[in-house]
């Protein structure tokens, strides 16, 4: 089993334009170093109403021999572990059985990384702001992706593990149920 070990950063935010512009900044980042889709990215709101939504987000695409398919990413996943009933631009993210199972797995292999003491001061941490950017990069651009959240009034950072090759895997067999 090869598993790799990514970076997790959150941002906490005044409003979701400040963690939109970082989301950019951050995309940009990857683009320019020929690393796009070497990261997941996600930019929550928390609603007056205490729900969460992902207005944005970035997925590294999976690879099954070689082949680009569609997938779900680990900040996605992250999300979902912190917020079970995190909602996609209005809707709920898991609408379909398949849906729901990508999830599941994604959100497991998310949390299999994390420590639950890092799960659980995370989900606080974005509870503190009215919305949050969370970034899953490789070890080597991340002090670049901490610099780009800017705008972000506080960030965090915690090491994820995570075996890509079972991931993508997962994900390919829930979207065959």
């Amino acid at each position: 089993m090869a598993v790799d070990m990514f970076l997790v950063y959150v941002g906490v935010y005044a409003n979701v334009a400040q963690a939109q512009a970082d989301y950019d900044a951050v995309k940009e980042l990857h683009r320019e170093a020929n690393l796009i889709d070497a990261y997941d990215a996600a930019v929550i709101e928390r609603k007056p109403n205490g729900k969460t939504e992902i207005v944005k987000r970035h997925e590294t695409p999976t690879r099954v021999g070689g082949v680009v398919g569609g997938g779900l990413g680990l900040a996605t996943g992250l999300v979902v572990a912190l917020f079970p009933f995190a909602a996609l631009g209005g809707g709920l993210l898991a609408a379909s059985a398949a849906g729901g199972a990508a999830l599941g797995a994604l959100a497991g292999h998310a949390a299999a990384g994390l420590s639950r003491h890092d799960l659980k001061e995370l989900g606080e941490y974005l509870d503190e702001g009215e919305a949050g950017l969370v970034v899953i990069a490789v070890a080597d651009i991340g002090s670049k992706v901490e610099q780009a959240m800017a705008n972000a009034e506080k960030t965090t950072k915690r090491e994820l593990r995570a075996d890509t090759a079972e991931i993508e895997k997962d994900v390919v067999a829930a979207g065959e149920k």
